[in-house]
């Protein structure tokens, strides 16, 4: 039986039916057509499905969506600045070529913003505790790491 759930996702309130088991991502997906929140194990082992609850990193494949109530969500899709230009973590990957095959991309830019929103002067130590959880097979992190610092960098 489908329950109603209300929260805002990327500033906007939303309203859905859903069924209790529901993870989150499977909602994001399926239910609000936002795809660039990547389904990767279904098992929250590779972070690709990392988006920001409260402010907080949470991994949305193995994140109960009935815990998501009177929450607010935020997406990749939601990292855009009100004058149309990417956030300053979207940009630092693309300047720093942190970018290949790009699936891990989303996942890792939203546990980096919940790094830097916690701390604004990460160390790479720090960064690299971040990523931990979040899997890349293409760039080796290197180029992450130096986009995260960057990014970092540009805040003061």
């Amino acid at each position: 039986m489908k329950e109603t759930i209300r929260f805002h996702v990327n500033g906007q309130a939303v309203t859905v039916s859903v069924e209790p088991w529901w993870t989150l991502v499977r909602v994001l997906r399926e239910e609000l057509h936002l795809a660039g929140t990547k389904v990767g194990c279904e098992e929250g082992d590779c972070g690709t499905c990392t988006v920001l609850v409260d402010g907080k990193a949470v991994k949305s494949c193995i994140y109960p969506v009935m815990k998501a109530q009177g929450s607010n969500i935020l997406t990749i899709e939601g990292l855009r600045q009100k004058d149309g230009q990417l956030h300053p973590l979207q940009q630092a990957f693309l300047d720093h070529f942190a970018v290949q095959c790009g699936y891990c991309t989303p996942g890792m830019i939203m546990v980096s913003v919940a790094l830097l929103g916690e701390n604004p002067r990460a160390t790479d130590e720090e960064i690299r505790a971040a990523l931990s959880g979040n899997l890349c097979r293409c760039t080796g992190y290197v180029k992450i790491i130096d986009a995260v610092r960057a990014a970092s960098q540009a805040s003061d």
